[in-house]
C-alpha cells in the first residue's frame, strides 16, 4: 500500500470525526510521511509502521471521544465514549461494557430512588384532594420527612454522579493506552 491509497483509506475510515479534527490528524499524518523519507524510508515502509488505516481511525476516533467526554460529562457523551472504546478490540466488550453498565445501572438506581423520595410529599397532599376524609397529619409530617432525607440525598447523589463520570473517563483512558500496547509511555 503507499501513502495515497493509505491517507485515502485513513480519511474514509475517520468518517465520524469533525472536519477540523480530520483535518488536523491527515496533517500529522502527512508530516509523517515526510519525515519518513527524510530518513529515507518509502511510503511502503513508513505504511507498514504505521498499521492499518481502519484501525488507526477506531483508536483516534476513540481518543477523541474520550477527550471529548473529559469536556463534556452528559451521559450522551460518555456512552459515545465507552461504545468507541469498546469498538477497538471484542476483549473491550467485557472489560468496558460489564462496569459500564453496573455503574450506570447504579447511579440511575440512585437517581430514582433520590427522586422518588423528594416527590413523596406528594402522596399525603394528593390524598387530601383525592379523600379528604381520610387525611393524617402523621402522613404529611412523615412524608416531610422523608422528601428532606431525598433532598439530602440529592446533595450526595449529583455530586457522586460527577464523580463516578469522571472515574469511568479516565478508565476509558486507560483501558485505550492498553489496547494500543500498554501503559509505559504515560
Amino acid at each position: 500500500m503507499n501513502k495515497h491509497t493509505f491517507m485515502n483509506e485513513l480519511k474514509y475510515y475517520l468518517k465520524g470525526l469533525p472536519d477540523e479534527e480530520k483535518t488536523e490528524i491527515i496533517q500529522d499524518f502527512e508530516e509523517y510521511f515526510d519525515i519518513g523519507k527524510a530518513d529515507g524510508k518509502n511510503e511502503e515502509d513508513i505504511v507498514q509502521s504505521l498499521g492499518s488505516p481502519q484501525k488507526l481511525a477506531k483508536d483516534l476516533q476513540a481518543t477523541y471521544l474520550v477527550e471529548k467526554a473529559k469536556i463534556d460529562r452528559s451521559a450522551g457523551s460518555i456512552s459515545r465514549a465507552v461504545w468507541a472504546v469498546i469498538g477497538l478490540s471484542f476483549f473491550n466488550l467485557l472489560i468496558v461494557l460489564g462496569p459500564f453498565l453496573f455503574f450506570a445501572t447504579l447511579i440511575l438506581s440512585l437517581w430514582v430512588m433520590t427522586l422518588s423520595l423528594i416527590l413523596q410529599v406528594a402522596m399525603p397532599l394528593l390524598t387530601l384532594v383525592i379523600r379528604p376524609d381520610s387525611f393524617y397529619m402523621f402522613e404529611l409530617f412523615f412524608s416531610i420527612t422523608v422528601s428532606g432525607i431525598g433532598v439530602l440525598l440529592l446533595l450526595a447523589v449529583y455530586p457522586l454522579t460527577r464523580v463516578a463520570g469522571a472515574l469511568f473517563i479516565k478508565y476509558l483512558s486507560f483501558n485505550i493506552r492498553l489496547v494500543k500496547g500498554g501503559t509505559a509511555h504515560e
